[in-house]
């Protein structure tokens, strides 16, 4: 097994992040992947903004939110949680969920980073 090299620290600003559409609801949510796979890291994180959000979604990945501004509901088989600015929510992988808000902006940090990658290297698609 090959072990990729770790990029060296650094600091992203905010005001130069660049969101781009995420899942197939490109208008309700856009993200910015700020470390990841690309970094060596088996850990991502990075920001998402949900604007009139309902997306329904099967976790690949353990997911933990820091909502920043905004609140974001998560529906789970387990109930539903909602957050507002400065708490957190806890998801592990393999739940079945809906995300949904109005308008959030939102930290998020999974693991295993390169999930997607893996999924399509597998034939299984994201």
């Amino acid at each position: 097994m090959t072990v990729q090299a770790k990029s060296p620290p650094r600091v992203m600003r905010f005001d130069g992040l660049s969101f781009a559409p995420r899942f197939a609801f490109p208008e309700m949510a856009r993200v910015v992947e700020v470390a990841g796979a690309e970094d060596g890291s088996a850990l991502a994180g990075g920001f998402a903004r949900f604007t009139g959000a309902r997306i329904p979604w099967q976790l690949r990945y353990d997911e933990l939110i820091l909502v920043l501004d905004g609140r974001l509901v998560v529906e789970t088989a387990d109930g539903r949680l909602e957050a507002g600015p400065m708490d957190t929510i806890w998801l592990p992988a393999g739940t079945d969920l809906v995300y949904s808000s109005e308008n959030a902006l939102v930290w998020y940090c999974l693991q295993p980073a390169g999930w997607s990658r893996d999924m399509d290297a597998a034939g299984s698609g994201a």
